[in-house]
C-alpha cells in the first residue's frame, strides 16, 4: 500500500499531494479528499497525474464521486485508472473527461460524501474551468478554485483557449461568492477568497496598464507590429526560462483583450 498519507485542512476537506512538483505545478497537484465527518464515503477532486502510487492512494478510499476542476493533464491524466480502481463515475465540464456521468453544469448542486457542493463555472485559465463551494465547510464555507486561484502566486491564461474577458468575469463571479477559504490545485490553502481575488484582478489591470506601455514603446522604435516575444521581454525581463512560454502565452490572452475590446 502506498506510504502517502492525505493532510488534513478542514472538517470536510484533505489533500493528496502529487509527486509532480514543477515551475508550473509548484509543489505538485493537490488532490482533494472530501467527506462529511462520520461519511463511509468520499468525493475526490481531482485525480492528479498517471502516477501509480499516488492513484492507489486516493482508490484506498471508498471513492462515491470524481470532480475534475480543468482539462490540464496535471489533473485529469488519472482520470482513467482512478475510474478503474474505485468504479466512481467522473464529472467534468468537458465529455471526454466525464465517465459512466454527465457534464458539469454552472450553478448546479451536487451531493455526495454527505456533503453538499455548488458547482461554478470559473473559465479564463481555461474555458472549462470549474470551482467548487463548500458551503458549510466552516464559518465561511471553503472553495476548491483548481488552478483559477493558486495558492502561490498567480495563474496564467491558457489562450487562445483561456480568455482574460472570462478570467475578469470569473473573478467578479468569486467575489460575489463567500469569504470562503480557498483550497486551490496547487500551492498552500489561503484564509480570504475576497482578498486574494482582489489581488488577482489588481495584478491583471496592473499588467495591462505594462503591456500598453510596452506595445507605445515598440511602436514609436520600428515601423513593425510588436510580436508577442518582444511584448514579453519587455513586460516579463525577468522571467524564469522554465516558464517562459506561460508568460507568452498569457501575453497573447492580453494582447487579444486589448484588442477586442480597446482596439489597441
Amino acid at each position: 500500500m502506498s506510504k502517502q498519507h492525505a493532510i488534513r485542512v478542514t472538517d470536510n476537506a484533505s489533500f493528496l499531494l502529487a509527486p509532480n512538483p514543477g515551475p508550473m505545478s509548484l509543489d505538485g497537484t493537490n488532490s482533494w479528499i472530501l467527506r462529511a465527518p462520520g461519511s463511509e464515503h468520499a468525493l475526490i477532486v481531482d485525480p492528479g497525474p498517471l502516477d501509480a502510487s499516488h492513484l492507489a492512494a486516493l482508490a484506498a478510499e471508498s471513492v462515491e464521486l470524481i470532480l475534475i476542476t480543468h482539462r490540464h493533464g496535471d489533473h485529469t491524466e488519472g482520470i482513467d485508472t482512478l475510474h478503474r480502481l474505485t468504479g466512481a463515475p467522473v464529472r467534468a465540464a468537458l465529455p471526454e473527461h466525464c465517465r459512466d456521468a454527465p457534464v458539469l453544469e454552472d450553478g448546479e448542486q451536487i451531493e455526495a460524501a454527505g456533503l453538499r457542493l455548488l458547482a461554478i463555472a470559473t473559465p479564463g485559465h481555461t474555458s472549462d474551468s470549474f470551482s467548487f463551494l463548500l458551503p458549510e465547510d466552516g464559518a465561511q464555507g471553503s472553495m476548491l478554485t483548481g488552478d483559477t486561484i493558486l495558492g502561490r502566486g498567480t495563474t496564467i491564461l491558457d489562450a487562445p483557449d483561456g480568455t482574460l474577458a472570462d478570467y475578469l468575469a470569473t473573478l467578479d463571479v468569486l467575489e460575489s461568492s463567500p469569504d470562503a477559504l480557498v483550497l486551490p490545485a496547487h500551492g498552500p490553502t489561503l484564509p480570504s477568497l475576497h482578498t486574494i481575488v482582489r489581488h488577482y484582478r489588481a495584478h491583471r489591470h496592473e499588467r495591462l496598464d505594462q503591456i500598453r506601455a510596452a506595445l507605445a514603446q515598440l511602436r514609436a522604435a520600428s515601423t513593425a507590429d510588436p510580436t508577442i516575444g518582444q511584448v514579453t521581454d519587455a513586460v516579463y525581463a525577468d522571467v524564469d526560462p522554465a516558464v517562459r512560454g506561460a508568460a507568452e502565452t498569457s501575453v497573447m490572452a492580453q494582447l487579444r483583450y486589448l484588442t477586442e475590446f480597446e482596439g489597441v
